[in-house]
């Protein structure tokens, strides 16, 4: 008894270490993906990295390392047609189904490869690894890393483009930075949470943090903090309720957006 017990702690240790791991990664992101109104900007990357799946099983390589490929080339793909006579939010959304319907149609022709596709499109983080832990902490550190980095650049850039650009910054090019550091955080977490679920987890603790927070670095900080208790409430609730760990990490913190909405609309009454 006291062994499983042990395998258990260590079991949803793991699992919790991972959700707060990708929390973090996804918190930074997400503000700038809310503050340029790029939600399925992050739905096109993270549905990529299901090609980027189907490949790295087609050639017996580290499903990472092709999910990372496909999501950047997803990126820079996105950042080369912008502007070039279709809607933003209409490319977006051509190039997110797409992306994912040709990654689901790649899998099925993978013949004698056993392929979990629910885990890969609705994540399972309880059966992260210690060495998928790694890789997650790893990739979080670089994401956090990169943007504390060029926060002050890639904030001058979303805030006015020309303004930025008469001070010498690049507005593409931070544009570019984003991009990269976004597909990083998907590869990082689509065994945590999956595909479908990344885009989520990257528009919803900044929408929720947003009613609470009066400055850009607080409401990075505040998305940080909701990102890691939808993570950590959902693993619990999603224990004792028998239901979906990722999607249920989701619903928490819909119900912390919906939470936070209500605090705002009452102080703004007040």
């Amino acid at each position: 008894m006291t062994t499983i017990t042990t395998m258990l702690d260590d079991f949803l240790m793991r699992a919790a270490l991972a959700g707060v791991g990708t929390a973090l990664a996804a918190a930074p992101l997400g503000c700038f993906v809310v503050w340029r109104r790029m939600a399925y900007f992050g739905d096109a990357t993270a549905h990529a990295a299901l090609m980027g799946v189907a490949l790295s099983l087609a050639f017996q390589g580290p499903i990472m390392l092709g999910v990372l490929a496909t999501a950047m080339m997803m990126a820079l793909l996105v950042q080369s047609l912008s502007g070039r006579g279709l809607a933003e939010d209409t490319l977006l959304g051509v190039l997110a189904h797409s992306a994912l319907a040709i990654g689901l149609v790649a899998v099925s022709f993978l013949s004698g490869v056993r392929v979990d596709l629910m885990g890969y499109l609705f994540g399972d983080i309880l059966a992260v690894s210690k060495t998928d832990l790694a890789l997650i902490w790893a990739g979080a550190a670089a994401v956090i890393s990169l943007m504390v980095w060029r926060w002050q650049r890639m904030l001058a850039a979303t805030l006015n483009a020309d303004l930025a650009q008469s001070s010498g910054i690049s507005p593409r090019a931070e544009q570019l930075v984003l991009t990269l550091a976004l597909a990083l955080t998907v590869a990082v977490a689509i065994k945590a949470v999956g595909a479908l679920l990344i885009g989520a987890l990257l528009v919803i603790p900044p929408a929720a943090a947003r009613p609470l927070a009066g400055t850009p670095e607080m409401m990075a900080l505040v998305t940080a903090v909701i990102g890691v208790m939808a993570a950590i409430g959902g693993l619990g609730a999603s224990f004792h309720l028998d239901t979906p760990t990722g999607p249920t990490m989701v619903c928490v913190a819909a119900g912390l957006f919906v939470l936070t909405s209500l605090v705002a609309r009452m102080v703004r009454r007040g």
